[in-house]
């Protein structure tokens, strides 16, 4: 199948299921078990281990690990689940490999570190699997991201990042009021990932958090591989929370497209300062010279005239936020503080109106439908979905509603950021992944109840 008509089939295939009533979608949908095996049983690959186990469509036949203790953790949660213990791979590096022999796999979920994504992508695909997630993100170099997009299309497979706060209840509310025109035409759009990962980039080697001033070797769980990169990298390392739901929002690769990008860094002073700190200037850690300035700030063009701005800031004290702002011809809404202002619609002129009343009328159908089911799980239950809308999609031998064009370009801004700040903070060209296609694909995400 040629390129073009790979996009054309799969943008009609989705398009179709936006407009089907839910009640239609869940037909006949039980009637198999979806057979999954997951790389990388960690603690965030458990996450998605604990919700495949709590559904009845689902049989997990493979788990893949080198780290026993995680291993024993996940075993010991698919026993109490009652569930059929999958085959177990491990041993060395490559045991993924091993487990891709298995007969029958439909999809495959990889929670490993980022630099092992692009070639377990690349190799279920070449194994046969038509389901593929991965946790963000899909690429280091920008050519991962576009081999990643060639084989899913060589393979006419499905390649879905699991960006959850896509589905983050606030999030899909302010989708819902998008669609609805409630802030008109959208003009500027912001978000990022500002979190204090100190303690994540930093354990005693024991507790995945804090504790200590280990990392790498010593380390464990995301310390023993995420801090080398905030060692070895300057740029926004970790876009997507962010980005996802403001490509939702401005229907990016669906009739808009992000066309250049534009990084800054600050200087880099956090993790040093937390390691001193912390264990003394005497520690070992202390010495390295950590490359990732403490809060890095990317504003991105696109093709119908909106601007983004993106900040990533994790390593400097600061309380939790993506710092959302969605501001279009009619009004604005931000999470910072919890603010809405509608013209002529919130209750006084030029002053912020608390926005809870406006997110609970205009709650999405996914959320009135499922939050039941959804509560208790993965970051304010928005895991959940995530994972839920992978597996419907795999079941029904559907497109995902978030597909290869969209982890790539979401996931692309990391090393196009560094280009830029490497270049002295230089305006690069955004690659468009869909050749053009864009221009007639069809939005497509969360228009039901259904997933």
């Amino acid at each position: 199948m040629k390129r073009k008509e790979f996009l054309r089939k799969s943008s009609m295939a989705a398009a179709s299921l936006a407009v089907l009533p839910s009640a239609n979608l869940f037909a006949g949908s039980n009637d198999r078990l979806l057979r999954v095996v997951i790389m990388g049983v960690g603690l965030r690959g458990q996450d998605h281990l604990e919700l495949l186990l709590m559904r009845t469509d689902v049989e997990v036949i493979g788990i893949c690990d080198i780290d026993d203790r995680m291993l024993a953790s996940a075993k010991a949660a698919i026993t109490k689940s009652g569930k059929k213990m999958p085959q177990v791979f491990t041993g060395d590096k490559y045991a993924w490999k091993k487990m891709l022999e298995l007969k029958g796999i439909d999809a495959v979920i990889i929670a490993t570190p980022w630099e092992w994504h692009k070639e377990m992508i690349i190799g279920s695909l070449e194994a046969g699997i038509k389901y593929v997630g991965s946790e963000v993100v899909i690429g280091i170099t920008l050519q991962d991201h576009w081999d990643v997009v060639k084989a899913a299309e060589k393979y006419k497979a499905q390649v879905m990042m699991l960006e959850n706060v896509c589905y983050r209840r606030d999030v899909m509310a302010i989708l819902n009021m998008v669609r609805q025109g409630l802030f008109g035409e959208l003009i500027h759009l912001q978000g990022g990932y500002q979190h204090d990962l100190r303690e994540v980039k930093f354990n005693d080697g024991i507790k995945p958090y804090g504790g200590g001033c280990e990392m790498g070797e010593k380390g464990w769980s995301e310390a023993r591989w995420r801090t080398e990169h905030s060692v070895h990298r300057n740029g926004d390392i970790y876009p997507t929370h962010g980005i996802g739901p403001i490509a939702n929002y401005i229907n990016i690769n669906r009739g808009n497209r992000f066309t250049n990008l534009c990084s800054f860094s600050s200087k880099a002073r956090g993790l040093h300062n937390h390691i001193v700190n912390t264990c003394g200037p005497d520690h070992p850690n202390a010495k390295i010279n950590f490359k990732l300035g403490d809060v890095v700030t990317t504003s991105i063009g696109c093709a119908n005239g909106e601007t983004i701005l993106l900040q990533h800031d994790t390593n400097l004290p600061r309380p939790y936020s993506l710092g959302f702002r969605v501001q279009g011809t009619e009004g604005i809404w931000m999470d910072v503080n919890k603010g809405i202002y509608i013209e002529g619609k919130t209750a006084k002129p030029h002053v912020w109106e608390d926005a809870k009343s406006w997110l609970d009328k205009y709650d999405h159908p996914l959320w009135a439908r499922w939050s039941k089911e959804a509560a208790g799980s993965g970051h304010g239950g928005m895991d959940f979905y995530v994972v839920h809308a992978f597996i419907e999609s795999a079941k029904r031998n559907l497109p995902t509603p978030l597909d290869v064009y969209d982890a790539a370009a979401w996931s692309a801004i990391t090393p196009l950021s560094e280009q830029s700040i490497a270049m002295g903070n230089e305006t690069v060209e955004f690659p468009d992944f869909t050749g053009g296609q864009w221009m007639y694909r069809k939005p497509v995400f969360a228009f039901n109840d259904a997933y």
